[in-house]
């Protein structure tokens, strides 16, 4: 059976670890997909339609702004999420990006 682009960005987003965060393109690159970030979007968008939890707090934007907070209720369930996590925010920023960025590429061989 055939999984939809919206499933497969949902298993890669299962993946990251907590106190970890990757970018609509990473995922997209990784998918085979690279000019697709904006469909990764979308799916992280809908991603609270999904049968089982998609850690979409952890998905950003190529320069760790938190474009997607939005869809989180409030305007701060987002941040508030990462720094559970130990992920520094300041603003709409994650502090230190390059130090908490998981790269599916290189973390799934």
């Amino acid at each position: 059976m055939n999984k939809s682009f919206f499933e497969e960005v949902y298993e890669v987003v299962r993946l990251i670890p907590q106190g970890r965060v990757t970018s609509y393109g990473a995922i997209a690159r990784y998918l085979g997909t690279g000019k697709s970030s904006r469909m990764v979007g979308w799916a992280m968008n809908s991603s609270h339609l999904a049968a089982t939890d998609i850690p979409a707090h952890r998905v950003v934007n190529r320069q760790g702004l938190l474009t997607g907070k939005m869809h989180f209720g409030t305007g701060d369930e987002m941040k508030n999420l990462l720094e559970k996590e130990g992920i520094e925010v300041q603003g709409d920023q994650i502090i230190h990006f390059t130090n908490c960025f998981w790269d599916p590429n290189k973390e799934l061989l």
